[in-house]
């Protein structure tokens, strides 16, 4: 298990990741939507997550959910890297209801976001922007190439969800253990 004090000006956020875990999850970060989300990637994931974030929410909710993706991803890339005896590549399509979002991501050590989801306005009084801002911050931190692509959808609470849980199972399904594998390069090392 990883555990990331991670405090600035504007966030304080302690955290325990356990990578290979059930789907268990403490969260709070006083944004009720984000903290479903992150209950969501927990459980899809079967990754362990406490997490517990003072942000200057009063200010508007952008700090705490990008800095929770950067410690995330970090803990993701600690607990990852050096990579040996794993598929390395995961991708899923999870749909809810009408929405379809599919994922494919590369635990490449080499951090890039290709982020194709046209959401806009709110989900309550989380600005769905964010969306993207947290998966950047996770991604480059850990050190991971993703695509999510929505590929149908009207429904914003379904489509940021179907992000949420797609991107848990095609990070569970890259971790997924290979003993055959080695180090999946042919570069020998990521």
């Amino acid at each position: 298990m990883i555990e990331i004090n991670r405090e600035t000006k504007e966030t304080d956020i302690k955290a325990k990741l356990e990578l290979y875990g059930s789907g268990k999850s403490t969260i709070q970060t006083d944004i009720g939507f984000f903290d479903h989300m992150l209950e969501a990637f927990t459980k899809h994931g079967l990754l362990d997550l406490e997490l517990i974030c003072k942000g200057d929410i009063h200010v508007d909710f952008h700090h705490s959910v990008e800095d929770v993706g950067i410690v995330i991803g970090d803990a993701l890339k600690r607990e990852i890297f050096p990579i040996e005896n794993v598929e390395r590549f995961g991708e899923a399509t999870v749909v809810m209801d009408e929405a379809s979002v599919n994922t494919a991501l590369d635990l490449s050590n080499r951090p890039f976001l290709h982020f194709e989801v046209d959401v806009t306005d709110k989900i309550g009084d989380f600005d769905t922007e964010l969306v993207e801002e947290f998966f950047r911050a996770l991604c480059f931190n850990a050190g991971i190439t993703a695509h999510i692509v929505c590929l149908r959808g009207k429904n914003r609470h379904h489509i940021v969800e179907a992000v949420f849980k797609s991107f848990a199972v095609a990070l569970r399904r890259a971790v997924s253990k290979n003993s055959r594998v080695g180090v999946p390069s042919t570069k020998g090392i990521l």
